[in-house]
């Protein structure tokens, strides 16, 4: 979704295709979510599935309206996008796998179905990352660049995943400093003929450094929409102010489940506030990888690592003992993050320069 300098300082953004991709995605999201209320909220068989199936809305959304509709997209049927259209094709299937799977849980809520459709929903997203694999290999960086699937130069996984990390880590031990929450580990059971320590080791390893590549293709479905499309859109306006922007679509994009109690339990309306902070933050992050290599398959790896390393950090007992103050998603790690968000745009001339397409040919 790359512009030339002459687009990108000359073209305003299509607000009328804006508008359409905003309302499907919303429309298509905010059903789902009112379909969790009604059966039952948060708690029920099938919110998980559910959840995930949300995450795969944006791509779905973009994707569709890029091919079928909106004519400049560089995945429209008119185009010659070759094999890299594939993993869009993927997309939109395994979309309409998770939405069968939510329906089907939620008709049959028995362990063994859940078991047995989450298997089959885990083993064909597997299989997707599979596919982008093989598509970079077969149609090199040039083909995927063209249709915004490029990956981006390895140093920055590393050097923004360990940023990641690193926050999150503060985050935890800034909560335990202060007594925001729990300064030790929780009682996790051990893995039979291995100790604790080794448990631990596993289950670390297999949170940050595996399980980020496997969900990066539902986090592609949030990505794609957002940074792939969207972004590109709303960039026109000057760059760190429709990064922002995307910020802000994004937090209110997920207010129903903060509503129900998702993230902030107990603090609904404060969890608003907090999660439209949080998400304009998180976006200039994101925003700033995507601008700096072109790629939104690094955006969805960074998504994808920090959900999972927040998940790892409650999984290992250190839980805020207040959602609202606390560091991490709360107030003060709200507050982080803003300093973090200003760093990026103060300290990188890429939010100065025009021509997202000269950069991404040379990270690609």
């Amino acid at each position: 979704m790359s512009l030339s300098s002459t687009v990108e300082e000359h073209l305003k953004p299509n607000w009328r295709h804006v508008g359409i991709f905003l309302a499907m995605t919303f429309g298509l999201a905010w059903f789902l979510d009112l379909g969790i209320y009604l059966h039952g909220g948060l708690g029920k068989p099938g919110t998980v599935a559910a959840l995930q199936l949300q995450m795969l809305l944006p791509a779905f959304s973009a994707t569709m309206l890029g091919i079928v509709f909106f004519r400049e997209s560089p995945i429209h049927r008119s185009r010659a996008v070759g094999r890299g259209l594939w993993l869009f094709g993927f997309m939109l299937a395994l979309t309409v796998l998770y939405a069968v799977s939510v329906a089907v849980i939620w008709a049959v809520p028995q362990k063994r179905v859940i078991i047995a459709v989450t298997i089959v929903t885990q083993v064909v997203t597997f299989l997707g990352l599979v596919l982008l694999v093989v598509l970079r290999i077969t149609g090199g960086r040039g083909e995927m660049a063209r249709v915004g699937l490029a990956w981006g130069r390895g140093r920055f996984y590393i050097a923004l995943g360990l940023g990641v990390i690193a926050f999150y880590v503060l985050q935890a031990a800034l909560n335990g400093l202060l007594g925001l929450g729990p300064t030790h580990l929780a009682s996790v059971p051990a893995i039979p003929g291995l100790g604790a320590p080794a448990t631990m080791l596993i289950a670390g390893l297999q949170s940050v450094v595996l399980a980020p590549f496997f969900a990066v293709l539902l986090a592609f479905g949030e990505e794609y929409g957002w940074r792939g499309y969207l972004q590109s859109e709303l960039i026109k306006l000057g760059r760190v102010r429709g990064v922002i922007i995307v910020g802000v679509i994004w937090g209110v994009w997920h207010w129903p489940i903060i509503l129900m109690g998702y993230n902030y339990p107990g603090h609904p309306f404060a969890g608003l506030l907090l999660m439209l902070l949080y998400t304009m933050g998180f976006a200039v992050v994101l925003g700033f990888a995507v601008l700096r290599t072109g790629s939104v398959v690094l955006a969805a790896y960074l998504h994808a690592l920090n959900d999972q390393v927040i998940a790892f950090i409650l999984f290992l007992g250190f839980k805020p003992h207040n959602p609202v103050f606390a560091f991490g998603i709360g107030i003060y790690g709200v507050a982080t993050l803003a300093i973090v968000a200003l760093l990026f745009v103060r300290l990188s001339s890429v939010w100065k320069e025009h021509g997202v397409a000269g950069r991404a040919g040379k990270k690609a």
